[in-house]
């Protein structure tokens, strides 16, 4: 191991958590306000809590199984890495410890922001930015420590024949660590989703539309427990899934980086590849707390000007990695460090882009939720079309987006786009990923800083604060919805990237399980009819000759259908999770009629509701429903592998990737939209609160709600835990496959 290249990774790490418990620490120390804020923010924590409780059991249990199996792949049929139980374990131990630190930080901190937001929208900006920093530094600190750890590990105990093999079996061993990081983080999306949207629509419903009481009104039973799915939604399952987003694509790109330079002499060019994204999101960690300390603003600030400082602070952690890492690169004497760095650039811009794209299509600021708005005053129907209208449309920048990123990533690092420099120009793919996710210590700080501040608006309304301190939660709150829908763009594009890195980190776990095959039996034989009869002549063979190997082309029916059920598995997967929201939200709404029907006197507020019922629904719902979509992404790259090979599933990441990535775009940004639609009413626009137009866009936010919190965000999941799926199993599809 070279020192000089891996101890920066581990100190960043530490450093990383040692500041998200200091504004931890800083936000405790923070006054949480009366008895009553209190009270209230203890109702939501307890709730969050017995809710993450309860997910971890169920979750605790489809580990142990899946453990179990992987241990029987592993020293039983000796088909799997014998890491790969351990690893996959310790990767959603990590995974779900990094929602876990945040949502606490959540809901500890939204009763303060609420109290501090009595002296200034400075004041709530500060406690409820630096606490949704914690979020995002404990994210990019516990992913970069684990990896620091299972490198250190791995380094010491794999023996093979040359230091570029070594290389090669501890990245690809790496890259099966990120499995069990996804399956938590889609455990958390999904569960965290269902319970955010059922609590969300049985609130707005019958609560605004049939009750006609404001949002956040404490008579409303299941006020409570919509605020605790704002923390166990956007909060752990955003950054569960942007946990595993971070880790994979660094170690995609170390893999990729360690087949792109294996023929170097002595394999110094191949380690400085390998270490090069490692050392780049190390170097992302410390400049995103310098541009955390930028954020702040000042009095009666505008929605321009507080949108202005969280842009502050972002765009300086950008510039700074841009620069950072072109030193990093020649540090490290990479061939074509340039290239490299360009793809870099191109990452961070490609992020950008989505970003703003994502803002113009969902601000109320802009035309296209305006006209949402204005569709209100005909009626929930022209709402709800305007809306899917807006959705579609959106597709377009960010798809464009990565297609030309994509590009320009592999025309950069490869030095064109021909495929006789492949294994560079797809290393430049994976490491714009890198690019884009660099400074993710920031850029999610900005979306955990959204459910903090909707929460103290909850607060604050129950609480009876007076009338300013709902204008200033409600300025941030706004400003919090605009992030968010940004960062689920961000999250989106991240995926698109990340899962492409991992497709052709495919081919390489392919390698490494034929070479296991060659060792297990002396002799491999293609579907082709070549055969392999050791080590040395599979080391020669490139991507490309894995690929004709296999058949991989467009003319063989197995990659055909491979793409047909990829893209069936976003959509399948989409109409499960809306039709969870459903029937958990039918059950709320039912609920909070009863309550309204049978405790006299909540209306009146002589009584407090039964707001522990409504989280039980809620916390039930989502465990209930969350199992099948779950299973479902990680039983079909399996079958499919087994029945169909190589082929088919190349094929089924493929058709996954393209048709999930769009789709999760369109739902995040209808959703997003309608949310807004409705907001941009509520300013006093077309008639205002109460109004018939303000009627018609709660449906359509009602609608939207399990699209930006449940679905959409769960698309960019599915497609890189299919990818790692596929990867963690690629030596069973290797040995096993039927046809």
């Amino acid at each position: 191991m070279n020192s000089a290249y891996f101890w920066p990774i581990p100190v960043a790490s530490i450093i990383a958590l040692l500041f998200a418990w200091l504004f931890f620490k800083s936000m405790m120390k923070g006054n949480e306000g009366d008895e009553t804020m209190i009270r209230i923010a203890s109702h939501v924590r307890k709730g969050a809590m017995a809710y993450l409780n309860q997910q971890y059991k169920v979750v605790g249990i489809v580990f142990l199984i899946l453990t179990a199996v992987f241990a029987l792949l592993s020293f039983g049929l000796k088909v799997q890495n014998a890491w790969l139980p351990f690893a996959f374990v310790t990767g959603g131990f990590f995974s779900g410890l990094a929602g876990y630190f945040g949502m606490k930080t959540a809901t500890y901190a939204s009763g303060r922001t609420a109290h501090a937001a009595k002296d200034s929208l400075d004041a709530g900006l500060r406690i409820s930015f630096r606490s949704g920093a914690v979020m995002g530094l404990a994210v990019v600190g516990l992913a970069l420590l684990y990896i620091s750890i299972w490198w250190a590990i791995l380094d010491t105990f794999v023996d093979a024949a040359s230091q570029s093999q070594k290389l090669m079996i501890i990245t690809t061993t790496m890259l099966t660590f990120g499995m069990g990081a996804s399956l938590q983080a889609l455990f958390a999306r999904v569960g965290g989703g269902i319970y955010t949207k059922a609590a969300d629509v049985g609130a707005d419903l019958v609560g605004k539309v049939e009750a006609g009481i404001p949002e956040d009104d404490p008579r409303n039973p299941a006020t409570i427990a919509d605020n605790v799915g704002d923390n166990v939604g956007d909060v752990a399952g955003m950054g569960a899934d942007l946990y595993e987003s971070y880790s994979g694509s660094i170690l995609a790109a170390a893999a990729l980086g360690a087949a792109a330079f294996m023929t170097v002499e002595n394999g110094a060019h191949q380690l400085a590849a390998v270490m090069a994204p490692m050392l780049i999101a190390a170097a992302g960690i410390i400049l995103s707390i310098v541009g955390i300390f930028f954020i702040k603003t000042k009095a009666g600030a505008t929605q321009k000007e507080l949108l202005a400082s969280l842009e502050k602070g972002i765009n300086i952690s950008s510039i700074l990695i841009t620069v950072a890492s072109f030193f990093i690169l020649k540090w490290l004497a990479l061939p074509n460090y340039l290239g490299v760095w360009g793809a870099i650039v191109v990452g961070l811009v490609t992020g950008i882009i989505i970003g703003k794209a994502t803002a113009y299509y969902t601000s109320s600021e802009f035309k296209p939720t305006q006209h949402i708005s204005e569709n209100g005053q005909t009626g929930p129907a022209t709402v709800i079309i305007a809306g899917l209208g807006v959705g579609f449309i959106s597709t377009a920048i960010p798809v464009l987006a990565i297609m030309v990123g994509t590009t320009l990533a592999y025309f950069f690092a490869a030095g064109g786009l021909d495929i006789s420099n492949i294994n560079q120009g797809l290393y430049g793919i994976g490491i714009a990923a890198v690019g884009m996710l660099s400074t993710l210590g920031i850029t999610l700080a900005t979306d955990a800083y959204g459910p903090i501040v909707d929460n103290a608006g909850g607060n604050a309304e129950m609480a009876h604060l007076p009338p300013e301190v709902r204008e200033r939660t409600d300025a941030l709150d706004s400003l919090g919805n605009t992030t968010a829908a940004t960062g689920k763009g961000f999250a989106i594009g991240s995926a698109a990237l990340t899962a492409l890195a991992l497709m052709a980190s495919y081919y390489e776990a392919i390698r490494i399980s034929i070479g296991q095959a060659i060792k297990n039996v002396g002799t491999f034989t293609f579907p082709n009819g070549d055969v392999l009869n050791s080590a040395t002549q599979l080391e020669s063979l490139g991507i490309i000759d894995l690929v004709n190997s296999y058949d991989v082309h467009l003319m063989n029916p197995k990659v055909v259908i491979g793409l047909l059920l990829g893209a069936m598995m976003a959509f399948v997967f989409c109409g499960l999770t809306m039709n969870a929201v459903g029937r958990a939200a039918a059950s709320m709404v039912d609920e909070v009629r009863r309550q309204f029907k049978e405790i006299p006197g909540i209306l009146e507020g002589e009584n407090e509701p039964d707001y522990a019922r409504c989280v039980e629904i809620s916390t039930k719902g989502a465990q209930r429903e969350m199992l099948v979509p779950s299973l479902l992404v990680i039983l079909v790259p399996v079958v499919f592998g087994v029945l169909l090979g190589v082929p088919a599933v190349v094929g089924l990441l493929a058709g996954g990737l393209s048709a999930g990535f769009a789709l999760a775009v369109f739902m995040a940004n209808s959703g997003g939209a309608w949310d807004n639609a409705k907001k941009f009413i509520e300013e006093g626009n077309f008639g205002g609160k109460g109004s018939e137009a303000h009627k018609a866009t709660v449906i359509g936010d009602t609608v939207g709600d399990p699209f930006k919190d449940t679905s959409g965000p769960s698309l960019n999941i599915l497609i890189k835990l299919m990818s790692m799926v596929a990867i963690v199993m690629a030596g069973v599809t290797v040995s096993f496959s039927l046809f």
